[in-house]
């Protein structure tokens, strides 16, 4: 079950009355956006974007939501103005981006997400929308191309060492699994690393994951996107779950700032509280950022 995570914290800023219209630029499994249309009744609507299309698949053939106050649309939030203009969605007065990774993709998509599983080495949240997998990656990028991406999307310190050993098992045979690559990373560990807090494949996953589906590039799109169709004094929630993500966000912010286009809400990112961790251990890695619309 994917618990929506400090879904407190987002309805007190999105703050939803009576009528009025919200985007979930990652529904997900849904936790966020139903709890917004509990709120905004009668009339009030979500437009709720889920980039995998088995998941939008699996909700739509679900039918538990009111289909005339939740417009849901198999897409990017990288497209997200195309989408406001398709779909005729009218006034918006917040907007959330949660930007984790729901627990269908590491527990039921068999994509490849978790390394706790044995499973192809794909990662793509839509297969329609590149060819690209993981696979492709450790089996035909060069050990420069590999050592950046983990260095880059990874901040992993041992990305040489690993790239390395993947470059020199893959002569040996395809690395066709996720067990595959664990081993792999496992083999390049001096023996302090593997007894970290953090499992030794976390960032290489981490990494591999945010290549393949071009993350960073998709929320700079989706950043500047939702300002531009957020009503003057709507407000932007954004949940980041790594560094990485929570820079860009912060900059974005800052900037808007600074052109005196947004309001920073949140001089500090909020962070979940000690009961929600035990209750939502993914909870943890969690930062959240609000900014109000000026102008």
């Amino acid at each position: 079950m994917h618990v929506p995570v400090m879904r407190k914290q987002v309805l007190d800023y999105l703050s939803p009355s009576r009528n009025e219209n919200f985007i979930d630029c990652t529904f997900e499994q849904s936790g966020h956006s139903l709890a917004i249309l509990k709120r905004n009744r009668p009339n009030g609507k979500v437009l709720a974007i889920e980039r995998d299309p088995e998941l939008y698949k699996q909700f739509q053939e679900r039918g538990k939501a009111d289909k005339q106050r939740l417009v849901l649309v198999n897409d990017t939030y990288a497209n997200l103005k195309q989408i406001v203009k398709q779909t005729g969605f009218p006034s918006i007065k917040g907007i959330l981006m949660d930007l984790g990774m729901s627990s269908w993709h590491l527990d039921e998509s068999g994509k490849g997400f978790s390394f706790q599983k044995d499973e192809p080495l794909d990662m793509r949240y839509d297969p329609d929308s590149t060819s690209l997998t993981a696979y492709d990656i450790v089996n035909s990028y060069t050990e420069e191309d590999i050592t950046e991406i983990l260095k880059e999307y990874g901040q992993e310190k041992l990305s040489k060492q690993i790239s390395r050993k993947i470059v020199e098992k893959r002569k040996e045979k395809p690395i066709r699994t996720t067990l595959d690559l664990v081993e792999i990373i496992w083999l390049a560990m001096p023996g302090r690393y593997r007894r970290g807090k953090i499992h030794p494949a976390t960032k290489t996953f981490q990494a591999l994951r945010i290549k393949v589906n071009e993350e960073i590039e998709e929320l700079k799109k989706g950043l500047v996107q939702a300002v531009d169709v957020l009503e003057e004094q709507g407000c932007l929630v954004v949940i980041s779950f790594h560094s990485l993500e929570d820079r860009e966000v912060k900059k974005f912010f800052k900037r808007g700032a600074q052109l005196n286009i947004l309001e920073i809400l949140t001089k500090k990112p909020l962070i979940a509280d000690d009961q929600e961790i035990k209750v939502n251990p993914r909870a943890r890695s969690a930062k959240l950022r609000v900014v109000r619309k000026l102008i």
